[in-house]
């Protein structure tokens, strides 16, 4: 897809699939670290793909502009988004921002740029590591 044209999709559908996307290389990378212990690996993957995990690694990518002005910008336009869904176990603000960094994720993987997608999963890893 082009850029134009994945701009011109919802935020809430690029953040319903960055999700997937984000959670899948997560997964990836927690078989990779420990390939014969899927309970610790569930059990670890939540702190990643939590709200709480994913907001943290946003808002410090922003505050240390590791973000590009338009991955920030779509981050941004995404938090903002009004929604009907409300978060379950999460601070509605994490969540919103957690929902602007699936959106990013979204966005990335539909323009097919794998390796800066790469670069911000091990940057959010880190981050949420921290």
């Amino acid at each position: 897809m082009t850029r134009q044209e994945v701009l011109q999709i919802n935020t809430s559908t690029l953040a319903y699939l960055g999700d997937a996307v984000y959670e899948l290389m997560i997964r990836e990378w927690l078989v990779e670290q420990n390939p014969n212990h899927v309970d610790k690996s569930h059990r670890a993957a939540i702190k990643y793909v939590s709200a709480e995990g994913q907001a943290k690694a946003a808002k410090t990518m922003m505050a240390n502009a590791f973000l590009s002005e338009d991955e920030e910008r779509l981050l941004k336009r995404a938090r903002n988004h009004r929604t009907m869904s409300k978060p379950a176990n999460a601070d509605p603000r994490n969540y919103k921002v957690a929902t602007g960094f699936e959106a990013l994720v979204g966005y990335l993987y539909l323009l097919g740029e794998q390796a800066r997608l790469r670069a911000i999963v091990d940057e959010a890893i880190k981050i949420i590591d921290k």
